[in-house]
């Protein structure tokens, strides 16, 4: 089977196909012509939550922009808070919808235009979720003919609908042209499970079973996030991703300032901020993101901002910010690859990061530990790398 893309990764690099040569065709596309790069993060975010599910027994599901998750998450019951900094109304929420309100929940403003995927199959709940969103496509291993018709709809007829068979396994071993060149590697099938867990390097050894299950979550989706990546989480779902840096530290700093303002956004000040009436929800995040940035900001901006709210309140204090984000107990962090100084786990401790979970290997691993073990946290050494490039 081959299907004519519109383009490759950019619009100059017209000749683009997707060649399937397996029969029957694992893949359907019900709606929609996806693009190469839509296609990276389909067939990205798939593995991702088909990964969580079969790990946890819960549904999962991953919002993917640019080969990376935004955002990963199982099915779990929604609180108040959580409503209301994403904009959620009380609805009654299907477990597939939760998972899905939770990962494109984990960074708003970096899934804007997603491409999310879910383990199970699609039901009218979910599908009513994704319809008032901006994004681009879903791959699922079903659909329900609503839910179908109702992302039909979607994006002038234009959003992408695609199911995978989920008994679909690729061949051991893959390979990708560069610059003319072929690579062969086998799949990275290693699997992400509570053995790796074992080997507790820190003076505090007990996990408790909600951080276990976090750890989990986070390292499957560190797995399928481009290197290098750090990656936080909280109660089953990613609240922070920093990806594709050339030093660990710098992943670190996006991650957990992802998270600090993930967790910010459910202080009362900002959940009570009196935005201008009409403001939709994407105008919204924007509002609450440049409000969490205050001190960043220029006089354009202020400016700005002052234009989408009835009344500015006081910005939030360094202090205040601080004691928020300590009312958070079990915050996690996974790396793909081991921590080369303590500068990360200094920067991971502001952001009450209690649990770490990292292959281990450094010639500092002791002076990393002692980090650690300096802010009471619990750090495994899981012996296993998770390079994806």
């Amino acid at each position: 089977m081959e299907l004519k893309l519109r383009y490759g990764l950019n619009p100059h690099q017209k000749c683009a196909r997707l060649v399937i040569e397996r029969e029957p065709s694992p893949l359907k596309i019900h709606n929609g012509t996806p693009g190469y790069i839509n296609l990276l993060d389909l067939l990205g975010a798939w593995q991702l939550a088909r990964e969580l599910r079969a790990t946890t027994g819960l549904p999962g599901a991953a919002s993917f922009k640019h080969v990376s998750p935004a955002g990963a998450a199982i099915a779990k019951p929604l609180d108040a808070a959580f409503r209301r900094s994403q904009f959620l109304g009380d609805e009654e929420l299907s477990p597939v919808a939760t998972a899905y309100a939770r990962a494109r929940g984990g960074d708003r403003l970096c899934s804007f235009g997603d491409i999310a995927a879910v383990s199970d199959v699609v039901d009218v709940s979910l599908a009513k979720l994704i319809a008032r969103e901006v994004s681009d496509g879903l791959i699922a291993p079903g659909y329900e003919p609503e839910a179908l018709d109702i992302l039909k709809s979607k994006k002038g007829g234009g959003f992408l609908a695609v199911e995978i068979d989920p008994a679909y396994e690729p061949p051991e071993v893959e390979s990708r042209q560069i610059f003319g060149f072929r690579l062969e590697q086998t799949r990275n099938t290693a699997k992400i499970t509570r053995d790796l867990l074992k080997n507790v390097v820190s003076a505090k050894k007990d996990i408790p079973e909600g951080a276990a299950l976090s750890l989990l979550v986070c390292t499957i989706a560190v797995k399928y996030t481009q290197s290098n990546t750090v990656g936080l989480a909280y109660d089953g779902q990613v609240i922070g991703m920093g990806a594709g840096q050339q030093s660990r530290v710098h992943c670190t700093r996006l991650a957990c300032g992802k998270a600090d303002k993930w967790l910010l956004q459910q202080h009362p000040r900002v959940l009570a901020l009196p935005f201008k009436k009409g403001l939709g929800r994407v105008e919204k995040t924007n509002v609450v993101d440049a409000y969490l940035l205050w001190d960043e900001l220029s006089g354009a901006e202020l400016a700005w901002l002052r234009e989408q709210l009835d009344e500015v309140p006081e910005p939030l204090s360094r202090e205040e910010r601080l004691a928020w984000v300590k009312r958070f107990d079990g915050i996690v962090c996974s790396s793909d690859a081991f921590f080369p100084f303590r500068d990360s786990i200094d920067r991971l401790s502001r952001t009450n990061v209690r649990y770490v979970m990292q292959p281990g290997g450094s010639a500092r691993d002791a002076e990393v530990t002692a980090a650690a073990n300096q802010y009471g946290m619990v750090m495994v050494h899981s012996g296993l790398r998770l390079f994806l490039h």
